[in-house]
């Protein structure tokens, strides 16, 4: 009776460990910011992100831009919970969180919320958008491309 049960705390625990590094879904793309607080900034730079769980992604920006007249950067961490990742067809939704750090005419922190619409997140590259807060009403948008583990499919 024992190794019944260590089976099937095993598989348990199988079943709830993250994927291996060999089987996530790397993504990387542009991206344009823009917030409209006082003062405004809009910065377009480079996206990465790692999905370490089917609907969790951890997603990494840095941009370079303006704010009142003068050079400034913006760099995000935030973690995106994806409500229909592996749909190949059609919008799909996510919301998140995480941090921003911005350096120019101001520096500062900020907690970031956001939602999200994203094409295709299934497939090999796709379109997104974001509304939300941080630093401001935060608005943002770009083109992601992914790598997928042999064997992830896709949804329609």
């Amino acid at each position: 009776m024992g190794s019944r049960w260590g089976r099937l705390v095993a598989a348990a625990a199988l079943g709830a460990a993250p994927p291996a590094a060999a089987q996530r879904v790397t993504e990387a793309g542009l991206q344009a910011t823009a917030t409209f607080s006082d003062p405004a900034l809009v910065v377009a730079g480079a996206t990465g992100a790692v999905r370490l769980s089917e609907r969790g992604r951890v997603a990494l920006s840095l941009g370079a831009g303006g704010s009142e007249g003068d050079f400034a950067w913006r760099g995000e961490v935030a973690g995106h919970f994806l409500l229909s990742p592996r749909r190949a067809h059609g919008l799909a939704a996510y919301g998140g969180g995480g941090v921003a750090v911005v350096g120019g005419p101001v520096d500062r922190g900020y907690l970031v919320l956001t939602l999200g619409l994203e094409a295709s997140p299934g497939s090999r590259s796709g379109w997104f958008a974001e509304a939300g807060v941080g630093g401001g009403v935060r608005l943002a948008g770009g083109w992601r491309w992914r790598w997928f583990p042999e064997g992830w499919g896709g949804e329609d």
